[in-house]
């Protein structure tokens, strides 16, 4: 997501000078800063999945003692 972003972001910052229009311009910038800083329209990495997976660790055995 993050290089298809970057590449909408030029795209669109080319036809914003081409057609000399501030609203693509915005759109653009919009699109260059959410990929070089890795955030989504969420804020700074809430919608990101975490790169390191931790390990799941076996539940420990519980012993019961039964209360009559």
């Amino acid at each position: 997501m993050r290089w298809l972003r970057l590449l909408f972001g030029i795209i669109f910052i080319v036809q914003a000078v081409q057609m000399k229009d501030l609203l693509v311009g915005l759109i653009a910038g919009f699109f260059l800063v959410t990929a070089l800083t890795n955030t989504g329209c969420c804020g700074s990495r809430s919608c990101a999945t975490p790169r390191v997976r931790k390990q799941e660790e076996e539940p420990e055995n519980i012993s019961y003692d039964e209360i009559k």
